[in-house]
């Protein structure tokens, strides 16, 4: 799996873009706010269908401008493939695949493989839950369609069961429609659960062997599922909070109160970790993932490093380096001296400044 080329228009700070990618390890170089980012986050968008910064789309199209345009040519098993998006300010975004529009955005998820390591990721391990259940669903929703189908199915349940808790703080009759909500609930809630517990079952086998190499050995690793709730024991739950989900209008058992657990020697490094313990575990976490996904795709997912390595010590930022040779990269960062003086392989270099490209190795 590689991209071959990107183009760009009315996007972010570009008004055109058009780039071609090496099938190894590309360098988008300059200083702060010139735009490698946008780059890095426009093949995210095109692969997963949002932004890794949470922007609405008519925040993605160049100032005063109605429409913008992402056209990305890749490979995928050999067979060449034509990725292109419409974003609109006041309209849905438009997606093609080989110029075949796609009916749904997250029919997109799983075509474009990615892994975006960010210095916002290192920081997944001490953030709050829903940073780490979103982690869950992008990943899960890229290897598994059916995972996908479960958890859209659960967001609308679960939004329209919320409705109907407020709904019957007015309308006490209503009560009785909320059984028929409940066991459609409980449906896709428990397939949701029993997805995350096997990916977090596999993906902390391979955290382990990465975590005891970048430690040396001193460190144990495990990743744990906790579960807000058993699907065995999921509708009984729910009926036991019913008078609480009646009280505050929402529902308050289920899979979008789930977490992941990170223990060290024994330890929940959420909380007790020390900084460097914490990135630790989080290089581990984005390294065992790129494992995982070549394991079920069976192919190499295109991995996006956004100015990451400056985050990281030079031990750990070696071993990132050689984790990812057989592996399609393109990283930002705001100079060249420490690839250079370490001679660390790059096929292809961009120099970005202002939203163009001024030069380019």
């Amino acid at each position: 799996m590689i991209i071959k080329s990107l183009e760009l228009k009315n996007y972010r700070n570009y008004d055109e873009l058009s780039m071609n990618f090496a099938s190894g390890t590309n360098l988008l170089y300059g200083d702060n706010a010139q735009g490698k980012t946008n780059i890095l986050e426009s093949i995210y968008l095109s692969a997963t269908t949002k932004s890794h910064r949470g922007n609405k789309d008519r925040e993605l199209i160049k100032f005063e401008e109605n429409e913008a345009h992402i056209r990305i040519h890749f490979e995928k098993q050999g067979i060449d493939h034509q990725l292109d998006m419409h974003l609109k300010k006041n309209k849905a975004k438009g997606v093609a695949i080989d110029r075949i529009p796609i009916r749904r955005s997250s029919d997109l998820l799983g075509q474009i493989p990615v892994i975006l390591f960010s210095p916002e990721d290192l920081k997944i391990v001490k953030s709050g839950p829903s940073e780490r259940r979103k982690f869950l669903d992008i990943e899960l929703s890229q290897m598994e369609r059916l995972y996908l189908y479960q958890l859209t199915n659960y967001n609308k349940i679960l939004v329209q069961r919320n409705n109907l808790l407020k709904q019957i703080r007015f309308q006490n009759n209503l009560i009785e429609t909320l059984e028929a909500w409940d066991i459609q609930l409980v449906k896709y809630g428990s397939e949701v659960i029993k997805y995350r517990e096997k990916f977090i079952e596999h993906l902390g086998e391979a955290c382990q062997k990465i975590h005891n190499k970048l430690t040396g050995g001193k460190e144990k690793i495990l990743l744990e599922y906790d579960r807000d709730v058993g699907y065995d024991s999921y509708l009984t739950e729910l009926a036991k909070k019913r008078q609480k989900d009646l009280k505050y209008s929402t529902t308050t058992v289920g899979p979008h109160r789930d977490d992941i657990s990170f223990i060290v020697n024994g330890i929940d490094i959420r909380k007790y970790g020390s900084q460097g313990q914490q990135r630790t575990a989080a290089l581990s976490l984005k390294l065992a993932q790129i494992q995982l996904m070549r394991e079920v795709m069976k192919e190499s997912p295109i991995l996006l490093l956004d100015d990451v390595l400056s985050e990281l010590d030079s031990n750990r930022k070696t071993y990132l380096l050689e984790s990812i040779k057989d592996t399609q990269t393109i990283i930002t960062c705001t100079g060249l001296d420490e690839f250079i003086s370490k001679h660390l392989p790059i096929q292809r270099m961009f120099q970005i400044k202002a939203g163009k490209i001024v030069k380019e190795n």
